[in-house]
């Protein structure tokens, strides 16, 4: 698959989608990741960085709880989301998965939201999606 440029990778990394029918890589440093439980119907989202360490999760924010959704006790209540710093080491990938119960997972970048199924160009349906820094050509 052809790479997509958007905005400016940082330090040689870029973020890269890989689906079984292929890699989609991005040039940025920064993002979002937005979802919404798929039997909550709670909106999550977690803001993310690409650097040579690998993607740092920076925040982590859920609109509201349920079961197995708790926020952690550091989690403070901000325009009706809990907030917190997740504390976790740069991890090289992380693994989407999709149940199609609701929805897809969304990439927000700049003020702009995108299904994962827009920015690699194919229907993701219930397949899983590793996300992981990759190597600028």
């Amino acid at each position: 698959m052809a790479a997509a440029s958007v905005g400016a990778g940082r330090g040689g990394v870029s973020l890269c989608f890989a689906t079984a029918f292929g890699v989609k890589t991005l040039a940025l440093s920064a993002f979002t990741i937005a979802w919404t439980h798929s039997i909550a119907k709670v909106d999550w989202q977690e803001d993310w960085r690409v650097t040579p360490a690998g993607l740092e999760l920076v925040q982590a924010r859920i609109k509201g709880t349920g079961p197995g959704m708790e926020p952690p006790p550091e989690a403070r209540l901000v325009d009706g989301w809990f907030q917190w710093q997740p504390k976790r080491a740069a991890m090289q990938e992380v693994v989407l998965g999709n149940s199609g119960a609701a929805g897809e997972w969304r990439l927000c970048h700049e003020g702009k939201c995108r299904t994962l199924s827009e920015i690699v160009g194919h229907p993701i349906g219930a397949n899983v999606t590793t996300m992981k820094i990759c190597s600028d050509p």
